[in-house]
């Protein structure tokens, strides 16, 4: 990295020294240098408002761990868990007990039409009520609900007995099914459901990281290649540079002529473009590492230049195909997740093949009842009939909001109920229906789950051949360039005696930097393949997630308890 930037400031003083060259010979006789300092000044304030870059030392490890930190993807995916956690939330808040309370007051004027009303013009009745009561579904399927109600009435209605009245009652009701929706109902499949899904979301996670990651090592590879390969293009710049010297040298003293120096041109201007792809290669991997391991957010993001400090390595490891196979098999989020969309299936099934039984549902009721309050004489309806005056009514006795609790409480006054309830429909319903898709579906999923543990297992073994190949391209290239050195050594020695040409001398040179190349890739196509090796076994290299398998119960109309929803 220091040649590269120290060859970039090299160029940037040859053109400035260029510009002032051409400036002086313009306008040198006409008195206008002041025109060159200008342009120095402005060439000098353009590259101060460049941003400045900032060299920073990374190693495999320390890339990986921003990746972990501050990658996006990831990210983002670490928010689906936290979404699958809510949905169980949701899934259990149907079991949850729900408090409901009341207060009302009601004021009621109905015209007589009786003659036994006394001759009133209107009937006056008053009502305050008031109740409070809770109830819930049960995880068994049941539901109950218990309610606790209070009321006073006040009536000039001649026939009650009672005014003002108070009344209470506490009223408990229970059903629990025992076939249908006994063993699992929707409640318990969408919280089975959601479990399952929260279960896939940790999954998806560890895939995104683990390809994350995976990327991040491969990105840094590809990184130290481009470095490594402008080196090589360098050396093979200043060995063309050095041919170039010694040519003019040779056609000074005569021992050459002068179209060796053209040939040596030549072969310099092929180099210097070779290190300038070269140096654009680089720019291209640091940006595919910048956009993998930092956070846009992050100060510099654009001007920070990664120095890798680990060297690609290059060990002769053995490869256990069987035994990577097998981890695989275990370990591959896709079948994990395929597992999982089968596991959901079987919630769904057991669900629709609960629907298909009858509705039996046993009931139970039980209401504790109490009334009181001012009791009065009963009217004489004789004197009524007679024309005579309605005497004014007396309190008998008198029964307070007290005694009615203790009458209610006490169970003075019970009311029992217990009872069976039993629903089936007549023919083929929506449930069968249902089911029998969901089977056959189910089948179709094992099927896949077959083909998808064929397929990892072909991806293994072509990722387990990878990294034999590269193991020997490494070799192979080490042993080539290792041959062309000593060409280029021997070709150097013929020139310098007379039996050779320069030709042939940049043909070794050129044959030189393609074996140096060619060692470089393969040192770093071979550590890729190590990464993609050991990733193929946890997690696919590409693509998504679930291997393309169907839930059993996607896009089934159900049908429970009178209510019609899509199978989700």
């Amino acid at each position: 990295m220091r040649l590269h930037q120290s060859l970039r400031h090299t160029r940037v003083a040859a053109i400035a020294l260029a510009i002032v060259a051409t400036s002086v010979s313009a306008f040198g006789q006409s008195g206008q240098l002041h025109i060159t300092e200008g342009v120095m000044q402005a060439a000098a304030q353009a590259a101060a408002s460049q941003p400045q870059e900032i060299t920073r030392p990374l190693s495999i490890n320390e890339a990986v761990t921003l990746a972990l930190e501050q990658n996006l993807g990831i990210q983002i995916q670490r928010i689906d868990p936290q979404i699958s956690d809510v949905g169980i939330s949701q899934a259990r808040s149907f079991w949850a007990p729900q408090l409901n309370s009341s207060f009302s007051r009601q004021s009621q004027a109905q015209a007589s039409t009786s003659a036994l009303s006394g001759g009133a013009r209107s009937i006056d009745n008053g009502t305050v009520a008031g109740g409070v009561g809770v109830n819930q579904t049960l995880p068994t399927g049941g539901f109950y609900s218990v309610n606790w109600n209070n009321a006073r009435f006040t009536t000039t209605n001649l026939f009650s007995n009672f005014s003002p009245q108070v009344a209470s009652n506490f009223n408990a009701q229970f059903t629990q099914p025992l076939l249908k929706n006994f063993k699992v109902d929707q409640i318990r499949q969408q919280l089975q459901t959601s479990q399952k899904l929260r279960d896939l979301s940790d999954i998806q996670l560890g895939q995104i990281i683990t390809q994350t990651s995976r990327g991040v090592r491969n990105a840094y590879w590809d990184l130290s290649y481009a470095i490594d390969n402008l080196k090589a293009q360098q050396e093979s710049l200043k060995l063309a540079q050095q041919s170039l010297s010694d040519n003019r040298k040779r056609v000074e003293i005569g021992t050459l002529a002068p179209i060796d120096i053209v040939q040596a041109q030549a072969e310099v201007a092929s180099n210097e473009e070779r290190v300038i792809l070269a140096e654009a290669s680089i720019k291209r991997a640091q940006d595919n590492l910048r956009t993998l391991i930092l956070d846009p957010a992050t100060p510099g993001f654009w001007t920070t230049v990664f120095q890798p400090t680990d060297t690609a390595p290059f060990t002769d490891m053995s490869i256990d195909i069987d035994g990577a196979v097998r981890n695989a098999i275990d370990k591959r989020s896709d079948l994990r997740a395929a597992k999982n969309s089968i596991e959901r299936s079987d919630v769904d099934i057991r669900f629709l093949r609960n629907q298909i039984l009858p509705d039996v549902s046993a009931q139970a009721t039980y209401i504790s009842r109490g009334v009181g309050g001012t009791q009065l004489t009963p009217v004489d309806f004789s004197i009524i009939g007679a024309g005579g005056v309605i005497p004014s009514r007396q309190v008998i006795a008198s029964r307070g909001f007290g005694t009615v609790l203790g009458d209610v409480f006490q169970n003075s006054f019970p009311d029992w109920t217990v009872g069976v309830n039993i629903t089936y429909p007549l023919g083929t319903n929506t449930a069968e229906a249902n089911l029998a898709r969901a089977k056959l579906q189910y089948q179709q999923s094992q099927t896949q789950l077959k083909n998808l543990e064929m397929q990892v297992s072909a991806q293994v073994r072509e990722a387990a051949r990878q990294v034999q190949t590269n193991q020997k391209r490494v070799l192979s290239a080490k042993a080539s360039r290792e041959l062309q050195e000593k060409k280029l050594e021997a070709e150097e020695k013929k020139l310098a005696a007379g039996m050779s040409q320069s030709f042939f001398v940049f043909q070794a040179q050129r044959d030189l930097s393609f074996a140096r190349t060619a060692e470089i890739q393969a040192i770093a196509d071979y550590n890729k393949s190590v990464v993609d090796f050991e990733t193929v076994q946890v997690v696919p290299l590409g693509g998504g997630i679930g291997g393309g398998l169907q839930t059993a119960g996607a896009g089934a109309i159900v049908q429970t308890g009178g209510n019609v929803r899509a199978q989700q």
